[in-house]
């Protein structure tokens, strides 16, 4: 018999006064934290957000103009977007079946950056703009 809370309701459904990721018959997540389902839409949605490959970025990541762009934590020389392109290169190289979770959640906060800054296109050409730039050092160039 399903187990019931104290109001009658299964858990994990509204009204039931248990969170849904306390459901006792949601999938658990594999070793690691995630299921295998997550695990997938995750690795899709880096592989969308990031169209450049791995020489490309390289080339980009050692141009002046990576350099300059992105914002810098206080007493940092290297943006926070170069830092993941950098990282983005590591993941590159890497068989997604290797995918550590600390991979993962990089890959993860890669597409929801790419998402989000794509979302705030400025008008007109964006060949030359910080904006492009700055989405280059995170593995998307939008002129792609």
């Amino acid at each position: 018999m399903a187990a019931r809370t104290a109001s009658g309701g299964k858990p994990g459904r509204p009204g039931s006064g248990v969170p849904p990721w306390r459901d006792p018959s949601r999938p658990r997540p594999a070793p690691g934290g995630m299921t295998a389902d997550e695990r997938k839409r995750v690795l899709a949605a880096f592989d969308q957000a990031v169209n450049m490959t791995a020489a490309e970025l390289r080339r980009w990541l050692a141009s002046e103009a990576s350099q300059r762009v992105g914002y810098f934590r206080p007493g940092e020389k290297e943006s926070v977007g170069h830092q993941s392109g950098r990282r983005i290169l590591t993941l590159l190289d890497k068989k997604r079946g290797d995918f550590s979770d600390d991979d993962l959640a990089h890959a993860r906060k890669v597409s929801g950056y790419v998402q989000r800054h794509l979302a705030q296109r400025p008008g007109g050409d964006v060949s030359e703009t910080r904006w492009r730039y700055s989405l280059m050092n995170w593995g998307h160039d939008p002129l792609k």
